[in-house]
């Protein structure tokens, strides 16, 4: 991983699911200590240069930020999960709503949150509550391509890249911070670097990456027989 600097213009896992994956650190040290700034982030492969989207940047220190009034919703459409990648503040509700045809059965296995949502089809009767800051990889038992990332964040602020590959902070406390930068297609879980940037210039991340997964259109035969349940 490489870290740019420029000029501030504007101020049971089931096989074949790819692992989940580390974060890079990077400590900020500010310039002006006498109140908190916004901070533009972009993320970009370093093999092509182009811009990642779906990467979560995000500081920690500060007063951590309330969970979320209303829950979180990550649906399940055209058998994929809807976002791909979400973040949401520790201590947040999220639902699962299936309008697929089809029945899901909503899995994770990830120390920051486990659970399991049986087979169903429309709404859960009972959103889940992320209650530990993390990375929650999600699955689903009869489509092994569905795949989708919950980040659970605890900092005084998190932002996720757009298709432009940027994503912008605010509130970002005063002093030395620690951000923590993550892309669901980094090789590594346990991928964890830090650096050391002087000033609040806007910042660009360089992050090696696996090449995106081809879309696994087939259906196998256990797929196809719960499809018709």
């Amino acid at each position: 991983m490489m870290i740019k600097r420029k000029n501030r213009s504007r101020s049971r896992k089931r096989p074949g699911y790819p692992g989940i994956v580390g974060s890079v650190m990077v400590l900020l040290a500010a310039v002006t200590p006498t109140r908190a700034e916004d901070l533009s982030v972009t993320v970009i492969d370093r093999h092509n240069g182009e811009p990642l989207k779906n990467a979560v940047v995000s500081v920690e220190g500060g007063p951590s930020p309330p969970p979320l009034p209303e829950p979180a919703i990550m649906g399940q459409r055209n058998r994929a999960f809807q976002p791909h990648v979400m973040v949401i503040p520790k201590g947040t509700q999220v639902t699962f709503p299936n309008h697929d045809q089809t029945k899901h059965h909503v899995y994770s296995f990830s120390p920051a949150k486990t659970f399991n949502i049986e087979l169903y089809s429309g709404r859960p009767k009972q959103p889940i509550t992320f209650d530990k800051a993390g990375i929650v990889e999600l699955g689903c038992n009869i489509h092994d391509q569905m795949q989708a990332f919950i980040v659970v964040t605890d900092g005084a602020s998190a932002a996720r890249t757009g298709e432009d590959g940027t994503a912008r902070l605010t509130g970002v406390p005063e002093g030395t911070n620690q951000l923590h930068v993550w892309h669901p297609r980094l090789p590594d879980n346990a991928t964890r670097q830090q650096r050391t940037i002087d000033g609040r210039d806007a910042v660009t991340v360089e992050l090696t990456v696996r090449s995106p997964p081809e879309d696994d259109q087939g259906m196998q035969g256990l797929q196809e027989r719960f499809d018709s349940l």
